[in-house]
């Protein structure tokens, strides 16, 4: 076997993206026959949800054979809703393929998706599809790519029309070839020197030129496709190949892999589907994890869709499915990796109320519901001791409708769902100072101050340390750290702390009382403390939609979006259709999908991905309840963090 390439198919919803998959197995007869997603019978959505309502919601990988390579394709979510299954994707990736339509062009998430590859360093090819469609614009929709891409975007392929039997993939024209050399000219000295000089460039030449272009990030080839009727296939394949980086530039001798997805297995139980970025994994090796206790492999497996064959080993630069990793959970790392291969583009803005059908099955939904985390960290399930209310957290209404119905057919557990909630973020309204002296009763002994500050909007939580080792040592700063982090989960409103800097200004220990633990009691009310003097104020999440509708319906679109105090760019007029891109706050806009649909009788196109956080307005005042018990209650916390009364208890 040749080189080894593990791609991913990224594209917004309906881009035909697991069509495209589809038919690239068929091509390289992976398959005997090429499935459909409106049959039910596409490869890589096996999942009975995914069957059923014609659209992805977990990344799945497929493999194929090309001209002696090998070609492991991740087949992600299109839907904005299941944005987690790609950002863990994209962790595992070499190349991507960056998929549009021919009609739609380049939509919000796109441009997440974009962003995402850029920040991790991902060659690039997009792909424009359905060029056999009615309405199809390649030349529109290349200018949007050479915007998106800084004018990277590379054109090497045609199509032209064929009547009423559709298109026919062609060479690319004298005119098109002339676009394709200048940009290429933007990108390579040499080539831009014989343009110059009028002299021919050699397809040999200009083809080495953009595989290099491409590896380095400089150059995004643009094939034209159709997957619908297998059109542009093969110099789809041929590309990946040839303009996209193989996996072993990545390997090294050490352990290193990430977990991209996991499944429950009825007989095998979790599944974890792992890319080696370095070493080997066999059967019945042990494999710590993140806790630092040994999981032994029991079985590994190579999917392509539902399908699987045993191996016995695999090694880096390859993907397989390991059971027996009990301690994993979704996007943890096996060993160290090489570099920081994260790019947050989902973001979990809304939460529901879960109520079981049976008061007699309560605490299975909620281990249920705890078991699915291991797959999509993102759900955030809370739990209120008190009341035993079960709440999620979760990025979108599809995926609440998906999450309903996993219940009922894997758990067989029937529940209803509240109205969706936003999720609000807090964030220091000021500068802020908060001390607490843990000294009572012994033996304990920390004492901890901190300050808190409001940062740009999206720069996180940030800790630094103001004092030397000398003044505390160095492994009770890492403890107040990390008491730090965990505490902010849970502002005094209730919500997660973000865009903030604290600082620990000072801290004391004892050579003889202090346990280490004692921080962990001490700093997070010397932190709620901080947030109380300074105050917070709440943040909102916002989302970038993309609408389109027919032109006399543009005076009522931009009525609602006022309406909703969002903003909106300048509407584009193009064969009677409108197109424009608005910017909403979450909490106004969640129906408007459903408001907008029945405004033009389904017959509008709307899309949209989370932008950003931002302020709410000041008469905004909503509050979470708390979770488990509040520091500010010193005397029962530290009874709590002594072990000396639970959570439930609230005498």
């Amino acid at each position: 076997m040749g080189r080894r390439f593990n791609i991913g198919i990224l594209a917004h919803v309906d881009a035909g993206k697991t069509t495209l998959t589809e038919r690239m197995l068929g091509f390289t007869g992976a398959v005997r026959s090429v499935g459909s997603v409106d049959d039910g019978t596409a490869t890589t959505d096996w999942l009975e949800v995914e069957r059923r309502r014609g659209i992805s919601v977990s990344a799945a990988c497929a493999e194929m054979d090309h001209r002696g390579d090998r070609i492991c394709i991740i087949d992600t979510p299109g839907h904005v809703d299941f944005a987690g299954e790609v950002e863990r994707s994209l962790s595992v990736l070499d190349g991507a393929v960056l998929t549009v339509t021919s009609v739609d062009g380049v939509q919000p998430y796109t441009e997440v998706l974009w962003r995402a590859a850029e920040k991790l360093g991902i060659p690039v090819i997009a792909v424009i599809n359905k060029v056999d469609r009615t309405g199809s614009d390649i030349s529109a929709v290349m200018s949007q790519l050479r915007k998106l891409t800084e004018n990277r975007a590379v054109r090497i392929n045609s199509f032209v029309s064929e009547g009423d039997s559709g298109c026919e993939e062609t060479l690319l024209s004298d005119s098109e070839k002339e676009d394709m050399m200048l940009d290429l000219a933007g990108i390579d000295p040499e080539i831009e020197e014989k343009l110059f000089d009028s002299q021919d460039i050699p397809e040999e030449q200009w083809r080495g030129s953009l595989a290099k272009a491409c590896k380095e990030r400089k150059a995004v080839p643009v094939i034209c496709t159709s997957a619908k009727t297998g059109q542009g296939i093969g110099t789809l394949l041929d590309s990946i190949t040839e303009f996209l980086p193989d996996s072993s530039a990545l390997e090294t001798e050490a352990l290193s892999g990430k977990v991209f997805r996991v499944i429950h297995d009825d007989t095998m139980g979790k599944i974890c589907f792992v890319r080696l970025f370095g070493g080997k994994i066999s059967v019945r090796d042990a494999v710590r994890d993140p806790s630092g206790q040994e999981d032994k492999v029991t079985q590994l497996r190579r999917y392509s869709g539902r399908k699987y064959e045993d191996l016995q080993s695999f090694s880096a630069g390859e993907v397989a499915a390991v059971c027996g990793l009990s301690g994993f959970t979704n996007g943890d790392a096996l060993g160290s990796m090489p570099e920081d291969r994260n790019a947050s583009i989902a973001e979990a803005m809304i939460m529901v109320g879960v109520e079981p059908d049976e008061e007699s099955r309560r605490q299975d939904l909620l281990a249920a519901l705890r078991e699915l985390t291991d797959e999509e960290p993102l759900l955030a399930v809370d739990y209120n001791t008190s009341t035993r209310e079960i709440s999620v957290r979760i990025t979108g209404v599809i995926q609440r409708e998906v999450l309903e119905e996993t219940l009922q057919e894997r758990y067989g557990i029937g529940c209803s769902m509240t109205e969706p909630r936003v999720v609000y973020k807090e964030t220091p309204a000021g500068t802020g100072r908060g001390k607490w002296a843990y000294v009572m009763p012994k033996p304990c002994w920390a004492i901890v101050e901190l300050t808190v500050e409001p940062l740009p909007l999206g720069s996180g939580l940030v800790f630094r340390s103001a004092i030397k080792e000398d003044v505390l040592v160095r492994r009770y700063q890492h403890h107040v750290e990390a008491s730090v982090y965990e505490t902010a989960a849970q502002g005094i409103k209730g919500w997660e702390v973000t865009d903030a800097l604290v600082t620990l200004t000072d801290g004391m220990s004892h050579n003889v009382h202090t346990h280490p633990l004692d921080f962990f009691v001490c700093t997070p009310v010397a932190f709620l403390r901080a947030l109380t003097d300074s105050g917070t104020k709440l943040l909102e999440p916002y989302i970038k939609a993309s609408i389109s509708a027919s032109e006399d319906m543009l005076g009522k679109v931009l009525g609602h979006i006022v309406d909703m105090k969002g903003e909106f760019s300048s509407p584009e007029i193009r064969d009677g259709r409108f197109y424009l891109e608005a910017v909403m706050p979450l909490s106004r806009a969640m129906d408007y999908p459903l408001r907008f649909r029945t405004l033009t009788s389904g017959k509008g196109a709307y899309t949209s991905s989370f932008l950003e956080y931002r302020p709410c307005p000041d008469e905004v005042d909503e509050t979470f309840p708390r979770k488990g018990v509040d520091p500010l209650d010193i005397d029962r916390w530290i009874l709590y963090r002594r072990s000396a009364i639970s959570d439930k208890q609230t005498d």
